[in-house]
């Protein structure tokens, strides 16, 4: 429709050329300073031309805002539902989650599930403010009676145009045929009637135009200055929603990151050992000697050794070691058990527990005895 328009303003120039063309080489009373070469009515004209094209362009643009903005929702709301979901699975995991080793990945799925709830909750409130602050004032505008109603205007305003040009050329013919044929009384009148019209049309046609112009300015300036006023809010919008999902994934960062260097830096979890019990200590010393006892204990001269990690003692007959301890290791086992004497304390420790040393510093041998 728009360029069979354009195409059809086109013609309509040619032919008022024309036209006027025609009228200046007969001489008529309607040439060159006529109608239609009345500066007045060639400027309002032309700016009516130009807000014509200015508030139609605008009117397009903010039919392109508000599909650009209901595309946006459609789309935003499709990965709420689909972000609802991961929270609903990180809260089921957090819940059900029976993991033997500890709870640090359920807290950090439960931490997780409700940052992620807060950030769903905030596109939801963005795809709402789109929809109310955006997309309806712009629709309205679009779909709305003054720009309708001052489009009209113009178009009467240029059907009239189209008539004034018309009469013109009528009275330009009546006026040759008056010269042709003089004396005739009813061509006469009938040129004194054309030529009322034609004034009728001319005034008419100049209060349509500045009313026109006046409809059309008052549109374009509106359509100026509320577009302007959505995009801002659509900025503003955006802004907020991302500066507030920002501040919460900061948030998470900071809790998942705290729990991560907890657990780095806790001492290793206490692993129930598989390892078969120590000997009996006192069998180990030579009272109720088995055989059995006899082949597992390989005696072995003297050595110093440190205490790589912390030791609890379970019976008796074992040793409590802390990590950094110097201990004498007097036996050591088949089965991973080792025997010796730390702080005046004697017992049996796992073998994995110690490193031997070569070297004590003199501050370190008083802890040994």
């Amino acid at each position: 429709m728009e360029a069979i328009r354009k195409q059809a303003s086109k013609l309509r120039e040619q032919v008022a050329r024309q036209q006027q063309a025609v009228m200046k080489q007969f001489g008529g009373g309607y040439g060159a300073d006529g109608a239609f070469a009345d500066e007045a009515e060639a400027q309002q004209h032309s700016k009516l031309e130009k807000l014509y094209i200015s508030t139609r362009a605008a009117k397009h643009f903010q039919r392109d805002i508000v599909r650009g903005v209901e595309g946006y929702i459609v789309t935003g709301s499709k990965q709420v539902e689909i972000g609802n979901k991961l929270c609903e699975d990180g809260k089921k995991y957090g819940t059900e989650n029976t993991c033997t080793s500890g709870s640090t990945l359920s807290k950090a799925a439960l931490s997780f599930a409700k940052a992620r709830s807060m950030m769903e909750k905030e596109r939801s409130n963005l795809l709402k403010a789109l929809g109310t602050q955006v997309a309806e004032p712009l629709r309205a505008m679009v779909m709305g009676a003054p720009l309708e109603d001052a489009r009209h205007l113009a178009q009467r305003y240029d059907r009239m145009r189209q008539e004034a040009e018309a009469q013109a050329i009528e009275v330009s013919k009546r006026q040759m045929k008056l010269r042709e044929a003089s004396g005739n009384g009813d061509m006469i009148s009938r040129l004194e009637a054309a030529e009322t019209k034609l004034q009728e049309l001319k005034s008419n046609m100049g209060v349509l135009g500045k009313e026109a112009v006046a409809a059309m300015t008052a549109v374009e300036a509106q359509q100026q200055r509320l577009t302007l006023q959505r995009l801002i809010a659509l900025v503003e919008s955006e802004r907020n929603y991302h500066q507030r999902v920002l501040q919460i994934l900061d948030q998470l960062e900071r809790e998942m990151v705290s729990e991560r260097q907890r657990i780095e830096g806790a001492p290793p979890p206490v692993v129930e050992s598989s390892m078969p019990p120590p000997p009996a200590y006192e069998e180990v010393n030579g009272i109720f000697m088995r055989n059995t006892v006899a082949e597992l204990v390989e005696t072995v001269e003297y050595f110093l050794a440190e205490a790589i990690q912390s030791y609890r003692a379970e019976s008796d007959t074992e040793l409590n070691l802390a990590a950094g301890d110097y201990i004498v290791v007097r036996k050591v086992s088949n089965n991973g058990w080792a025997e010796g004497e730390c702080r005046g304390k004697a017992g049996w420790f796992p073998y994995d527990y110690i490193e031997k040393r070569e070297r004590v510093l003199a501050s370190k041998v008083t802890q040994v005895f």
